[in-house]
This record gives structure tokens, sequence and C-alpha cells, in this order.
């Protein structure tokens, strides 16, 4: 008798390949065992999960719903099986990682050499994406761990602050004469502004911690990247909204200047996230114990 699980796992499987043929080689089935296994879960369901053509399949509405779901759940399946068949001494395994492309560059490098230096058998697999995606990612099973901008309100992640940041702003060589005394809010936001695009949980902090203050903010620019930031500011494009520990390369070679504030930005961090309803793998609990203890 085929459990309810394993009509999932294939509904599954020919949902991601649109194909009840593909499937059935995946899943080292017959084409009608396939068939079958979904009139099976939609007579279950009382529901079409698929649209059948000559060209292949693909999942109605109500299909890809329920795909979001089932594949989160088999995707967290099989995360607890690789749990199970690590090695006590770390000598086999993968760590999945979600970290944004900032973090990564100028955080997390020089853990992942100590990690892989002293753990070289663990495998690293490193997703990229915002925070909200990565925590989005993180809860479907996809990644171990994630490293990400705090704040950050989730009642299912467990978090681990690690390190302050400071949010500071910087011009370049055409704006140098504001920096004669420290600036207002008021007087900043007059200024061409450049920042993170809105989805960027950075962004967000240091645009709520303004709006606070009774200053509403709209940027000359939007940019998807810390580095590009930098860039725009240096050939004087505006005033950009950057992370000082990401920007001492520039400050220090005089590409960019600091903007002088009357009250600065208060500090925030940069932590390691993770579900509290999945114990960590073996892997992940020791480079999470690592970053913590900013141990490399």
């Amino acid at each position: 008798m085929v459990s309810k699980l394993d009509l999932y796992k294939v509904f599954c499987t020919v949902g991601k390949s649109e194909s009840f043929s593909k499937a059935a080689k995946d899943l080292y089935m017959t084409q009608s065992a396939v068939s079958q296994s979904i009139m099976q879960l939609e007579k279950e369901l009382d529901i079409r999960l698929f649209n059948r053509t000559s060209r292949g399949v693909s999942l109605t509405q109500e299909g890809v719903l329920l795909f979001e779901y089932a594949n989160s759940a088999i995707n967290l399946l099989h995360v607890g099986e690789e749990k199970i068949l690590e090695f006590k001494n770390l000598t086999a395994g993968e760590l999945k990682i979600g970290v944004g492309d900032t973090i990564s560059r100028y955080f997390l490098l020089p853990y992942l050499e100590y990690f892989h230096n002293n753990y070289p058998n663990i495998k690293f697999k490193i997703v990229n994406g915002t925070t909200l995606e990565l925590c989005s990612i993180l809860k479907s099973g996809a990644v171990d761990i994630v490293v990400c901008n705090f704040p950050l309100v989730d009642p299912a992640l467990e978090m681990r602050p690690c390190i302050d940041i400071q949010d500071i702003f910087v011009c370049g060589e055409k704006y140098k004469s504001i920096l004669s005394k420290p600036l207002h809010l008021d007087e900043l936001v007059k200024l061409p502004l450049i920042f993170l695009e809105r989805k960027s949980n950075s962004r967000r902090y240091v645009e709520d911690y303004m709006i606070s203050k009774g200053v509403k903010i709209s940027p000359e620019f939007e940019l998807g990247s810390h580095d590009l930031l930098l860039e725009f500011a240096k050939i004087n494009l505006g005033i950009a909204c950057v992370t000082e520990d990401f920007s001492r390369e520039y400050l220090d070679k005089g590409l960019v200047a600091k903007v002088p504030l009357v009250e600065e930005v208060p500090k925030r961090n940069i932590g390691v996230c993770f579900l509290k309803s999945v114990p960590l793998s073996r892997a992940a609990t020791k480079f999470v114990e690592i970053v913590e203890n900013r141990k490399f």
C-alpha cells in the first residue's frame, strides 16, 4: 500500500519536472505508477492538482499552493535524514549557509576559511539573498543557518548577535564642504541621498530610525549592493548610507569621507539565526560556535 508521504514525494517530483515520464525516471517507477499515484492523491484531496496536455503537465493554482507546503516539508525531512547520517567527528556532511554578498565578503570569509581548514571534509553550500529572502529559504529547510543583518523579528527563529556595526553617511570630494560641522538629519535629507533598495533590512533599519525622528527620506538612487553605494558616493552622485565597518578601505584611502551627524544612527548587529524547531546539525552547531566566539 502506498503511504501518503510517498504520494507527496511523487507529487513534488512531478511538480518540479512537469513531466510524468521524467518523474518516473527520477523515482525509479513506471510512468503508469506515477500517474496512478497522482490520481490517488487528487482523489483523496478531491481537487485537480495538474493540468495535463500533450506537452506535459503543469500545476493548477491549487497545486501550486500545495506544492509550496509539501516541498518544504519534504526538504525538512531530507534535512533530518542528513543530520542523522553525519559523523560525530565532522568527517563528513554538508553545511548550508544563507548569507548576503556584502556580509559574506566583509564578515564571513575568515570564518569559512577557518572552518574549512579545520574540517576539510564538510562541504559548503552558500545561498545568497536579502535578509527576508534568506529567512524564507531557512524556513523551507534549504539552508541550515542564515548570517544576516539584525534587528529581525520572527518568533520562529533563534537569533545570535555576533558583532555590532555602525551605519554612517559618506560623500565624495564635491560634498566635502558640508563636513565643517555636524549635520542634523533634516539638513541631511535636503542633499541627494543614495540608499540600498527598499527590501534591504539594513535600509529599513536606518529609514525607520529617521522616521522616528520625524525625518522622511526620498533617495535619488536606490541600489542593490553596498559596493555600488560607495562607488556612487565616490563620483559625487550624492550622500550614501553605508556600513562603516564594510567601508574601511574607501575611508582609509580618502575615496569617500564620513559625514558627521549631530546624532548618529544607533548601532545594530550582524548575527546568526536558525529555526527553533529544528535541531542544528553538528557541523552547523560548530560553525555557529566559531562565529559567536569570533574564533579563527
